[in-house]
């Protein structure tokens, strides 16, 4: 009896049409997510062409300084709170390396902000005027 059951309940976990969806989900969520980030692509390259063409193109600009210590900040916290957690949750496995990861690439980028010579230049420049 125990034994009828337990081949019932597997062959309810594993039945075939289960595994199939769980293996087509993520595909198709992967195709319209390429889909979707292909045709913003196609359509920013023909408004800038446009805005080339009329003269209104400006292009942005991006602010390493900022996006270094920002991003530095937020990945290193990241980091420490998942290191801590997986350390109190399974010790020090491999699943440690989901905080390890982010905090040692968040301590990089803020390793970066503090000895990239451009920022301290700009930064002497400015006070001086």
């Amino acid at each position: 009896m125990d034994n009828e059951i337990s081949q019932i309940s597997q062959e309810i976990v594993t039945s075939e049409s289960a595994q199939i969806i769980f293996s087509v989900v993520p595909i198709v969520g992967i195709v319209i997510g390429g889909i979707t980030i292909f045709f913003y692509l196609l359509w920013r390259h023909h408004e800038i062409k446009l805005q080339i063409k009329t003269g209104t193109f400006v292009p942005a600009k991006f602010n390493l300084k900022i996006f270094s210590l920002l991003a530095g900040l937020l990945l290193t916290a990241i980091g420490i709170m998942l290191t801590v957690v997986f350390a109190i949750a399974d010790g020090f496995k491999y699943s440690i390396l989901a905080g390890l990861l982010p905090l040692a690439m968040g301590l990089s980028l803020l390793l970066f902000y503090k000895i990239y010579p451009e920022f301290h230049k700009e930064n002497d420049t400015s006070s001086n005027s």
